[in-house]
């Protein structure tokens, strides 16, 4: 089984690291702000990173590691992957 460490953003760029083991319901459970909490509060939908592990306790070192981060270095990782902030996810609920 995979996890996915993911960074959600929205078109503020206001962002939101989280792990899951389904990507696509759970960034489905975002867009459609169906929990509510931080990502509803903010309109963060846009899925903008992704790293995907084989061992969850991996998976949560690194949550919990990128959460810890500065936001310059966040976004520093995010933008050396993704420059332009585009939605990884545009084309799975169109």
């Amino acid at each position: 089984m995979n996890y996915f460490v993911y960074i959600l953003a929205s078109k503020s760029r206001t962002i939101y690291i989280g792990i899951t083991n389904n990507l696509e319901r759970r960034v489905l459970e975002h867009r459609s702000k169906i929990i509510p909490g931080y990502t509803r509060k903010y309109n963060i939908d846009r899925l903008v990173y992704i790293e995907i592990f084989g061992d969850v306790r991996q998976a949560i070192i690194r949550e919990k590691q990128l959460k810890g981060w500065k936001r310059y270095k966040k976004i520093n990782l995010l933008e050396a992957i993704n420059p332009t902030w585009e939605d990884l996810s545009k084309e799975w609920f169109s």
